[in-house]
């Protein structure tokens, strides 16, 4: 995906953080977008903006209501979108959420929930518009974390889905190859959002202590890695040098990684006891 200049993107959680960035982004290179997301009123402000990026009256923006976790409702609305805007040659699914805690603080429900948002929602969304994609070709993103490549302390229930994510995308990139479409996986580190701000509110000590260690990207720095990481067609795109010193000291020297995150949290538990 060398040239984004009047190619259909469907962007899911793309009314705020880094979907809205993304969607700006490639408003900015000529794209048509399309952008799906529960909240209305994030939808319309979101639209605005992404409007405004725009370098060509001929380019369309729309914005469409969508609970990712309800099979229904997103088959419903993709079904509506692909009759009103036709398939999408890039589909990238950026809804997720956390809350972190202690692992027997998260109730079933939570547990249930994060995986109906976080993963069964890229499912959802890849099957249904697959069958249409297939004709042509095109390029799925689907977005994980550094916390599905590294198990952090406090999020047992979203790094279970997040390494979740990464295997359906491995899977799915072997049996999508033969149709021209290509699949990749955003694994970015803590990124200033409204999602943050909302895990902030959660977050164990000893959770806080290790996200402390690693900096803090902007959503713009995330949307552009992962552009750049789509016109090379890299499987994982995994932002910023924290991110993936983090990933290859993990794949090369997994107990490092674990003597450092277990030094922070002994730390933190001295202190409370």
């Amino acid at each position: 995906m060398k040239d984004f200049n009047e190619k259909t993107v469907y962007i899911v959680g793309g009314s705020s953080g880094i979907g809205l960035a993304t969607a700006n982004l490639l408003s900015a290179k000529g794209a048509h977008v399309i952008i799906f997301a529960r909240r209305k009123d994030h939808l319309q402000s979101a639209l605005g903006e992404i409007t405004s990026c725009g370098i060509s009256k001929a380019q369309r923006f729309s914005c469409m209501q969508m609970d990712v976790s309800n099979r229904a409702d997103v088959e419903a609305v993709m079904s509506t979108a692909v009759a009103k805007f036709g398939a999408p040659e890039v589909l990238i699914n950026c809804a997720g959420r956390a809350y972190p805690h202690y692992f027997e603080d998260v109730t079933y429900e939570q547990f249930d929930e994060t995986m109906k948002v976080n993963l069964y929602g890229i499912w959802n969304t890849v099957s249904l518009l697959v069958p249409y994609m297939k004709e042509r070709g095109g390029y799925i993103v689907n977005t994980s974390s550094i916390a599905g490549l590294v198990g952090v302390f406090g999020y047992t229930d979203y790094s279970a889905s997040k390494f979740a994510i990464i295997g359906f995308s491995e899977a799915l990139r072997s049996e999508l190859k033969q149709y021209g479409i290509t699949v990749s996986v955003l694994c970015p580190p803590d990124t200033d959002t409204p999602g943050l701000d909302e895990e902030n509110k959660t977050k164990p000590e000893e959770t806080k202590a290790i996200s402390a260690s690693a900096g803090l990207m902007q959503p713009d720095e995330v949307a552009r890695a992962l552009i750049k990481g789509m016109q090379k067609e890299k499987f994982l795109i995994i932002p910023g040098f924290d991110g993936k010193s983090t990933f290859m000291i993990k794949r090369l020297f997994p107990r490092l990684v674990e003597f450092i995150m277990d030094r922070q949290i002994k730390k933190v538990q001295q202190k409370k006891s």
